[in-house]
């Protein structure tokens, strides 16, 4: 893995992080097929999915930032697999980071602060869909012990074109 970036502090994700944390996904929003959303959130249409993620339990928000600004450098998610109960035991993780911030480790340090939350809970499995094509995604998640299970092609219309989504799984 690569060097954990020291000057990188991770935490819980509150609300006053809301307005920087909706700047990020925007910027993946609008500029990339990482995300299948396809219209930009303001800060209250994403406070929901802010609130859905508390300090504790199986759906963490975990964010990086720079100890000096306290700018915030990316974020990672565990949230639901699917609403049916039997799917409780899963739970579908994603990455964020800023793009000035990219191969510093951040994501890596993300995740292993995101995980080691989730050791302490009742779930049995993580799951990753990544678009294609995102190498960089793909080494960070086999770096975590994910492995390839599937691709789903051609699942997500955006930028006038279809977009494969690969899944991955990881044991808890």
């Amino acid at each position: 893995m690569p060097s954990e970036p020291t000057e990188v502090q991770v935490r819980p994700g509150v609300e006053e992080d809301l307005e920087a944390l909706t700047a990020l996904y925007n910027h993946y929003v609008r500029e990339t097929a990482i995300t299948f959303d396809t219209a930009i959130f303001t800060p209250e249409e994403r406070r929901p999915w802010l609130l859905s993620h508390p300090e504790d339990g199986p759906y963490r928000l975990m964010v990086a930032t720079a100890p000096d600004s306290q700018q915030i450098l990316g974020y990672a998610t565990s949230s639901p697999f699917r609403a049916k109960p039997a799917y409780a035991t899963s739970v579908e993780t994603t990455v964020y980071v800023a793009p000035h911030t990219g191969r510093r480790g951040i994501g890596t340090l993300l995740y292993k602060t995101l995980f080691e939350a989730l050791s302490g809970e009742d779930l049995h499995r993580a799951y990753a869909g990544i678009a294609q094509p995102n190498e960089a995604s793909a080494r960070l998640h086999e770096r975590f012990g994910f492995r390839y299970v599937g691709t789903y092609r051609e699942v997500g219309r955006k930028f006038g074109r279809y977009w494969d989504v690969a899944w991955y799984e990881k044991p808890l």
